[in-house]
């Protein structure tokens, strides 16, 4: 199982999509300042989270909230929580 995952930046506008198999952990790399992409932006609260099956359905999902219709949506449910 893996989780597609969006999480927001607390301090600044951002929002990072990701994948993973363990949610909880990944979460609290993020936070902790361990990734390098991420650590500029932390700490992070988690916006979306949906299961999927397997790894290459989870990043076709990914691809999609990447994308700027996928953004809208996530941005969309900050505006409207």
């Amino acid at each position: 199982m893996y989780f597609v995952y969006a999480i927001k930046s607390m301090h600044r506008n951002y929002i990072y999509v990701g994948i993973t198999s363990d949610l909880d952990g990944r979460l609290d790399q993020h936070n902790k300042g361990y990734e390098k992409t991420t650590k500029p932006y932390a700490p992070f609260e988690l916006i979306y989270k949906e299961e999927q099956p397997d790894r290459e359905q989870a990043r076709v999902r990914e691809k999609y909230l990447k994308s700027a219709v996928g953004k809208r949506f996530l941005r969309s449910l900050i505006q409207n929580p």
